[in-house]
């Protein structure tokens, strides 16, 4: 096939909710897609990740990023967070199926041979728990999570979310006061077995990359030591970097941060062993 590039297309994932998506292949195509899952709180147009997209697609690779259904983006509006309401249903098992739903419509568009997955901070732990479901060839973890449970609250605070059904976050970038309903919290509990990223890493058979800077505030190394060692897998430290590798929301640059160069050119090289 030729070229192609499909920008802010729409494919429908978990609940029946329509989200955005962006994929990319060169002319030169390698036959491999690679595909890329945000965090929290993020988005796929968030600071720099076009200029990662543009960086795999310069090599050979077919490229596709999307927004997960319940990230508080709309199929109108992918940047930010215009419906809370969304955002406030988001549960764990929503983004793991909504991986799952993205590759089955990217499929309707491309025949890739391989398929990899890059997975940031809470997007990685996503792309664990997706991989130990469903085939992928190899996995990319950035700056990801290593737990689910450690991240609610505890004690009366989580009481408290409980009686009240419902609790607020900030984002401090937006400083928007962002819903969350308590459903978050029982989906895990509900489902802790599928959701337990330790075990689910330790029984994947495939190739994997964990990579995490050693100023990350966000998400400590510990977590990316965890992963590492569970996977049998040697951590791939960038040092001085924090948990986007450099980047910041809007990136305006026409390069990627030098971290972040520094991440793409370890997974390509993955990518391609």
């Amino acid at each position: 096939m030729g070229a192609l590039q499909i920008i802010n297309g729409i494919y429908e994932g978990s609940a029946g909710r329509k989200s955005l998506y962006d994929l990319e292949v060169p002319s030169d195509w390698n036959k491999d897609v690679v595909i890329f899952v945000h965090g929290f709180m993020g988005f796929k147009d968030w600071g720099a990740w076009h200029l990662v997209q543009s960086y795999f697609v310069s090599h050979g690779f077919a490229f596709a990023k999307f927004n997960l259904t319940h990230n508080g983006g709309t199929s109108t509006q992918g940047i930010d967070f215009p419906d809370p309401e969304a955002f406030s249903q988001n549960t764990y098992s929503y983004e793991v199926a909504d991986i799952a739903y993205f590759r089955s419509h990217i499929a309707t568009r491309i025949q890739a041979e391989s398929t990899f997955l890059i997975g940031h901070s809470r997007g990685g732990g996503d792309v664990i728990l997706h991989a130990k479901q469903i085939q992928t060839d190899k996995i990319a973890l950035w700056a990801s999570i290593s737990d689910i449970g450690s991240r609610f609250p505890t004690g009366s605070e989580l009481d408290q979310w409980k009686n009240n059904g419902i609790r607020t976050i900030l984002n401090g970038r937006t400083r928007q006061h962002l819903p969350q309903h308590y459903s978050l919290y029982q989906d895990f509990i509900d489902n802790e077995h599928s959701l337990t990223i330790e075990s689910a890493i330790k029984a994947l058979p495939i190739p994997i990359l964990v990579i995490h800077g050693d100023k990350d505030n966000s998400v400590s190394i510990a977590e990316g030591e965890a992963l590492a060692s569970w996977s049998q897998t040697k951590l791939e430290v960038i040092p001085s970097a924090d948990h986007v590798f450099g980047a910041s929301h809007p990136w305006e640059k026409p390069a990627l941060p030098e971290h972040l160069l520094a991440v793409c050119e370890r997974t390509l090289n993955f990518f391609n062993q």
